[in-house]
């Protein structure tokens, strides 16, 4: 347990000594910020699997995330979180309930929606290399927080060399865990009606409302 130990320690400070603001990575951030910005609404099924060494965890789901404007709408396999630009449902289907919040978008929770700014506020980040994932050539950059109080002391990203978007994002936690999500299908331009990104509790007979706000 000592050397598991002091292995995680040195891990973490090689990280976080060897990681900087590198113009290169910031380069292709910053190309990957605006190949999403100047798409009006997108699509996006991705797989995504919780790995953890120590305790063998290897669990998968699969999910969707649809954004639109400054709206998102993402469906997991026991919840689907739905985003207006102001108010934030998460539902729960075999709970039969929904919970409805203010949403803050300057909170420093990690955002679907925003994912392709997150290295903006409080990151460090580094070009690493060219490397081809799920058979696309990408281009592998780490993030590193500044805060040291941080929910994850990685997050690392794969940006497809050719279209600058997201094919692939690794998180790494302090718990050993590994949170790994793999863009399986990426729709640019999508047709999605307003209406999609709001929860009508009269459509749910029986939810029950839990309003937070």
């Amino acid at each position: 347990m000592k050397n598991l130990v002091l292995a995680f320690l040195t891990l973490i400070f090689s990280i976080s000594a060897s990681a900087q603001y590198d113009p290169k990575a910031l380069e292709i951030l910053d190309q990957m910020g605006e190949k999403y910005k100047s798409i009006p609404s997108y699509e996006m099924n991705f797989s995504a699997t919780l790995i953890n060494d120590v305790e063998k965890i290897n669990e998968e789901f699969k999910g969707k995330l649809t954004v639109k404007d400054d709206k998102f709408h993402m469906v997991l396999p026991e919840q689907e979180v739905i985003n207006n630009g102001a108010t934030i449902w998460t539902y729960l289907p075999e709970a039969k309930e929904v919970n409805i919040d203010n949403y803050d978008p300057n909170s420093d929770d990690i955002n679907p929606f925003k994912i392709y700014e997150i290295y903006k506020k409080n990151f460090k980040y580094l070009y690493l290399q060219e490397k081809t994932e799920n058979g696309v050539l990408c281009e592998e950059i780490d993030l590193v927080p500044e805060k040291k109080d941080a929910q994850y002391f990685k997050i690392k990203m794969f940006i497809g060399k050719k279209d600058k978007t997201i094919k692939g994002i690794t998180m790494f936690d302090k718990g050993g865990n590994r949170y790994k999500y793999t863009v399986t299908k990426f729709t640019p331009n999508s047709k999605v009606e307003d209406s999609y990104f709001y929860f009508d509790p009269k459509k749910y007979p029986g939810v029950e409302v839990i309003d937070l706000r």
